[in-house]
């Protein structure tokens, strides 16, 4: 794109996320959710590109077990649920520590905290599953404030706008850059740490490859890294969809890791829990996300149609093990 037009726009996209960030608070719940489910809906039939990858992301995952109009169905409420995410994100300014119960359930926090010394710094891992931001909140209002990785976005001028909304119940937010050193760091000062753990990487940045409903998928292992670095328990958690637009926090107990685990055995061990979630309700997981890119070679396993052959993915399988990562001092 040409540079004087992609600074013009990149003006427009900052004016009109800060014009949304203004006014969506200044309409009511119901609003918003209804307004989101309808956008969502629009969104995901208007959507090509992304609706073809999702039917084909569920019909490799889950084979038989849906129909089309199943798949077609989960679709429509994939494009909902993220849309709906995104509105709330936008609507934060309205929750406080003193309401944020009206919206936010927050199930299992004193009991997988109870399973951990008290003062013990935190790896807290969640997918992009039902409203990730807000179970962030949730967290956040309920005294466990993190240090979150973020990626930055191509638009940096939209970064601090996110950022403030992220961070209003008590999270410090860092980019992707040095991401894991600054986990690291503040795992040592006695913070929590938090990310997005299920974003496809190239195999050749730091990555592991895991089983993904019975396909090879290249992800981040920066909590196992992490854990294995400092001995800070891994407590998944992830966003549950309530009716109404209302959300649950589950905070499930620490991960059991057998002494002398790999980084890619504690990476599979924090999937299998998030697969499972997946499995009982796909809708809210992100389908339209290519999150199988690359396929092994050979393979008899059906792929999405998106996947690739990949010469240092098939190396990656074969070594069973990331690349060390740069020494943290």
């Amino acid at each position: 794109m040409d540079r004087p037009w992609r600074k013009t726009r990149y003006k427009w996209e900052r004016a009109g996320l800060s014009l949304a960030a203004a006014i969506v608070p200044l309409f009511g719940r119901r609003f918003c959710y209804y307004f989101a489910n309808l956008a969502g809906y629009l969104f995901a039939h208007l959507d090509r590109a992304g609706r073809a990858v999702a039917l084909n992301n569920l019909e490799v995952a889950f084979g038989e077990r849906f129909t089309l109009r199943e798949r077609q169905s989960i679709t429509d409420r994939s494009y909902q649920n993220i849309t709906r995410t995104l509105i709330d994100l936008l609507w934060t300014p309205r929750i406080t520590p003193a309401n944020f119960h009206r919206w936010l359930e927050v199930e299992g926090l004193e009991e997988a905290f109870a399973d951990i010394p008290p003062g013990t710094s935190c790896i807290i891992p969640t997918i992009h599953y039902g409203n990730f931001e807000w179970a962030a909140k949730g967290l956040g209002f309920s005294g466990v404030p993190m240090v979150i990785v973020a990626q930055e976005l191509k638009n940096s001028g939209l970064d601090p706008i996110i950022a403030a909304l992220r961070t209003h119940s008590g999270h410090t937010m860092v980019g992707r850059e040095r991401g894991i050193i600054r986990m690291f760091k503040a795992l040592k000062r006695g913070e929590h740490a938090g990310f997005l753990s299920d974003l496809t990487l190239r195999p050749m940045q730091p990555s592991v490859a895991i089983e993904c409903f019975g396909m090879k998928y290249c992800v981040t292992f920066a909590h196992a890294w992490l854990h294995l670095k400092t001995g800070a328990p891994i407590v998944p958690v992830y966003g549950q969809p309530l009716p109404g637009g209302r959300c649950r926090l589950v905070v499930q107990r620490k991960l059991e890791i057998p002494p002398g685990a790999t980084e890619t055995e504690i990476t599979q061990l924090c999937w299998d829990r998030f697969e499972e979630v997946i499995r009982r309700d796909p809708a809210p997981w992100l389908w339209m996300y290519k999150q199988w890119r690359y396929r092994p070679t050979p393979t008899l396993r059906p792929y999405p149609f998106y996947s690739n052959d990949s010469e240092e993915f098939d190396a990656l399988i074969a070594r069973n093990e990331p690349a060390p990562l740069t020494a943290v001092k």
